[in-house]
């Protein structure tokens, strides 16, 4: 039904983040492109299978929202850079636990 399709997006996009270490504008913006090919390909998923990936989208993507806010409202450096992991590793989780649930389903 195309979960592998939209399973190898997400797996692209985790060894896209492997290379990000610390905050920069371009590894933000990297960060941000992830985030937005992420919601896209969940709300494919959701549009699928309802069951299996509407909580995902609902309540996971609301949370990788909310990291990148933390980041973008931090008011000092190293507060930044400490969001910013949390948002990379928000994206991270999210996308390994997307993963896992499209090759439950297969």
């Amino acid at each position: 039904m195309g979960y592998a399709k939209e399973r190898g997006k997400l797996e692209k996009l985790v060894i896209k983040i492997a290379g990000i270490a610390a905050y920069d504008e371009k590894s933000m913006a990297v960060l941000i492109d992830i985030h937005e090919n992420y919601s896209h390909t969940i709300r494919i998923l959701k549009n699928k299978q309802p069951d299996s990936f509407g909580d995902l989208y609902k309540n996971e993507l609301q949370e990788i929202n909310q990291a990148k806010k933390a980041v973008k409202e931090a008011n000092s450096d190293e507060i930044r850079q400490s969001n910013f992991v949390l948002y990379k590793d928000t994206l991270v989780r999210v996308l390994e636990k997307t993963i896992q649930i499209a090759k439950a389903i297969l």
